[in-house]
């Protein structure tokens, strides 16, 4: 097995003008349908954003949510708070990087934002029309990816070795 499509995932936060595909945005959903979850609870919902002027204010609504603004489409991930907020919101993680991958795959670019502190996240949740149980913390840009702007990024690039990462117990 390849690990090439894991290790080949990037953030994308610079988007394209092109639309994305209908059949592309359903394609990633249901990769983000199948993410396993605990006791198979399923505890989201999905709702893609195309609005460009909502696309805007959810931008506002978290430090490093300004992508979502020239994203040609946003996923939000809502949780259900009943479940087992532990449970629910790893679950949510899990599809969230099903979604990412699945996009990666269609040669499309994704990043993840989320909405704090709690009152962005209830915006959030009423911007995407729901309510009670749910909850969106979380919201995935999706588009073409454009070339990045100039400059030098203040994020590091790279990962750490497993040397300094794994502790062998066994």
């Amino acid at each position: 097995m390849s690990l090439e499509l894991i290790t080949s995932l990037r953030a994308t936060r610079t988007f394209a003008a092109a639309p994305v595909q209908d059949a592309h945005v359903m394609a990633v959903l249901e990769a983000g349908r199948w993410a396993g979850s605990a006791r198979n609870r399923q505890p989201w919902r999905f709702a893609a954003v195309r609005d460009r002027a909502l696309l805007r204010e959810l931008s506002r609504l978290g430090a490093y949510a300004g992508h979502l603004a020239g994203a040609p489409v946003a996923i939000l991930l809502a949780v259900d708070a009943t479940v087992s907020t532990q449970d629910a919101e790893f679950d949510a993680g899990r599809a969230a990087q099903n979604i990412m991958l699945a996009a990666h795959t269609l040669g499309l670019g994704t990043c993840p934002a989320s909405f704090f502190p709690a009152a962005n996240a209830g915006k959030a949740t009423a911007l995407a029309g729901l309510h009670e149980p749910w909850h969106v913390r979380t919201a995935i840009s999706l588009g073409h990816p454009a070339p990045a702007p100039p400059g030098t990024s203040a994020i590091p690039r790279g990962r750490r070795p497993l040397r300094e990462l794994v502790i062998e117990r066994f």
